[in-house]
Order: structure tokens, then C-alpha cells, then sequence
């Protein structure tokens, strides 16, 4: 029989808590709209005990980033297993999973929100581009990329975060669609560079030796092919 008696939680659980909630709310909504009330409310709290364990909405807010930008981060890890093209797809897969179900936090995260400009909220950012790119690199077997292809890795995370955020602004575009176009951005930017540079050359030949027909960038020079002969 329960005596519907609350159980105590401890500090580290308690903040855990917290983050979560705050996480959630600020995923649905912009943090700016989110207050301490309806957080300590969601928690089952009140609102002094809410700043017993963060001092401010800023630094709860920044705790929540971390948790979504380490998580954004991991979606990005993939086995190098199969073609590039198909390991790219499924990363996109992820990646939008994570836009479509954190939308204002994904927003909050990219273009700084209530935290704008905080050397927190940067690093955050960073974090997230550091690990795609050095997802990216594994994926291509590089350890030291000459510079086009940094240029190019790095140039493509941008994009991919550029076509998140104004997908949400209307979501005009079948999210299918774009992470297959994301798959065939990264292809053409590696073969613009590859047809200035020979070591880039080598790069996409050897990539494109282990593609499938039927694969995303198989897919790509398909479409490219039946659009020179119209």
C-alpha cells in the first residue's frame, strides 16, 4: 500500500531533475517565455528551492544546453560501417530527430537565446561543431585534413545548421527530402574542391569507389546526369 509520502531526493538527482524539466519546457518554447514558476511548478517544487540548486534562470537554462548540446553532439557518432553516403544519411536522420523534437532549444542552442553572447553558451556551440567535425574526419579516414578539406568539413557543419534552423521557421520542405539534399551538399562541396585540387581529387575517387548505384551520392550524379541531358 502506498502512503503517497514524496521521496527525498539528493542534490546531484534533484539538479538532474531540474535540467530535465527545464530541458523539456525550453524544447517546446523559447527559454525568454519559460519562467522559474513554471519550472519549480513542472518539478513538483517551489520556486525557493528552485534557486537552492541553480542560482539564476541563466545558470539552469546554460545546464540544460549542456545536456542538449552534448547530446546533439552524439548524434553524430556513427560506425564506420558501409559506404560514406549512408553513414551521412543516417547522421542527418539523427541530427533532425534532434531539431524536430527540440526546436526552440535547438534554436536557443545555435543562436544563443537568453544567453546571448555568454562565453558558456559559445563553448557550447563549439563543442557541437568540434564533435561533428571530428565525426566527419573519421568518417573520411583522415587524420590531418589539408586545408580545402577542413574548409569543406567545416563549411558543410555550417550548412547543415543553417538548413535546420530555417526548416523550423515553417518546416516548408519535407524533412526527408533535406537530409538527403544535406548528403548531396557534402558530395558537391567535396567535388568542387576536388576539381581544383588533385589531393582532393584522390580524396573523392576514393570515396566514391566503395559507393553504391543506389546509395545518396550515387543518387546525386544520377539526378546531376538526367538534368545536362534535358
Amino acid at each position: 500500500m502506498t502512503t503517497g509520502v514524496r521521496r527525498r531526493m539528493g542534490v546531484e538527482e534533484r539538479r538532474r531533475q531540474l535540467i530535465g524539466v527545464a530541458l523539456e519546457l525550453f524544447s517546446r518554447r523559447s527559454p525568454d517565455e519559460v519562467s522559474i514558476d513554471e519550472i519549480a511548478s513542472a518539478a513538483g517544487i517551489s520556486r525557493p528551492l528552485v534557486y537552492h540548486y541553480f542560482p539564476g534562470k541563466l545558470s539552469l537554462y546554460e545546464a540544460a544546453l549542456q545536456r542538449a548540446s552534448d547530446d546533439l553532439a552524439a548524434r553524430f557518432a556513427e560506425p564506420r560501417q558501409g559506404p560514406l553516403g549512408a553513414r551521412l544519411l543516417r547522421v542527418m536522420g539523427r541530427y533532425f530527430d534532434f531539431v524536430d523534437e527540440h526546436g526552440p532549444g535547438f534554436s536557443a542552442l545555435m543562436r544563443g537565446g537568453p544567453a546571448v553572447g555568454s562565453s558558456t553558451t559559445n563553448a557550447l556551440v563549439d563543442s557541437v561543431r568540434q564533435a561533428a567535425y571530428v565525426q566527419i574526419l573519421s568518417h573520411l579516414d583522415v587524420a590531418e585534413p589539408p586545408a580545402r578539406l577542413d574548409l569543406v568539413v567545416r563549411s558543410w557543419i555550417s550548412l547543415a545548421e543553417s538548413t535546420a534552423l530555417i526548416w523550423l521557421d515553417g518546416r516548408r520542405i519535407p524533412r526527408a527530402e533535406l537530409e538527403v539534399q544535406l548528403v548531396h551538399d557534402f558530395a558537391a562541396l567535396l567535388a568542387v574542391s576536388a576539381a581544383q585540387d588533385e589531393e582532393m581529387g584522390a580524396l573523392v575517387r576514393r570515396i566514391l569507389a566503395d559507393e553504391p548505384d543506389d546509395g545518396p551520392f550515387g543518387d546525386l550524379v544520377e539526378r546531376l546526369l538526367a538534368l545536362t541531358a534535358r
